[in-house]
């Protein structure tokens, strides 16, 4: 019984190590620009943004999120988002990151938040996500910036 346990702690133990490196490592290849953590997003993922922002709701999907949220808000930068994490930590598999982004909005404001996120990984990608951010910075970025339909990706 005790051998059991044993072996159940390592799998996790194994599992938290792996889900833990593959955020951080998307991550990292977004701050570099050389990817993104929506990479890992699996196409059936919910995605819930917490709170009262003009975003907030659950997204059923990978698409619905990546269009009703990731595009717009990328349509209003110049200078994309680059995160620098503070923390970030795992357990089963789940994945807790908490991190600053800092950009620049298309009419040369400086946009900053602080977002904490809840990611259930399973098989290498993201299959639920809760984010919680400030939304009053967000909801300013929302309302004072149109998107750029060129930048639309």
């Amino acid at each position: 019984m005790a051998a059991n346990a044993a072996l159940a702690e390592t799998r996790n133990t194994s599992r938290e190590i792996e889900n833990k490196a593959l955020v951080e490592q998307r991550f990292k290849a977004w701050a570099s620009g050389t990817g993104s953590p929506y990479e890992i997003l699996a196409d059936d993922a919910t995605w819930t943004i917490t709170g009262n922002s003009l975003a907030s709701k659950t997204y059923s999907s990978r698409e619905a999120f990546m269009s009703e949220v990731i595009r717009p808000f990328n349509a209003r930068m110049s200078v994309g988002l680059k995160p620098t994490i503070r923390s970030i930590y795992a357990e089963g598999e789940t994945v807790i990151i908490l991190f600053d982004a800092k950009g620049t909005a298309s009419d040369g404001q400086p946009y900053e938040n602080t977002y904490a996120w809840f990611l259930d990984v399973k098989d290498g990608q993201v299959k639920k996500a809760v984010a919680f951010f400030d939304s009053v910075a967000f909801n300013n970025l929302w309302q004072r910036v149109q998107p750029v339909q060129s930048a639309v990706r």
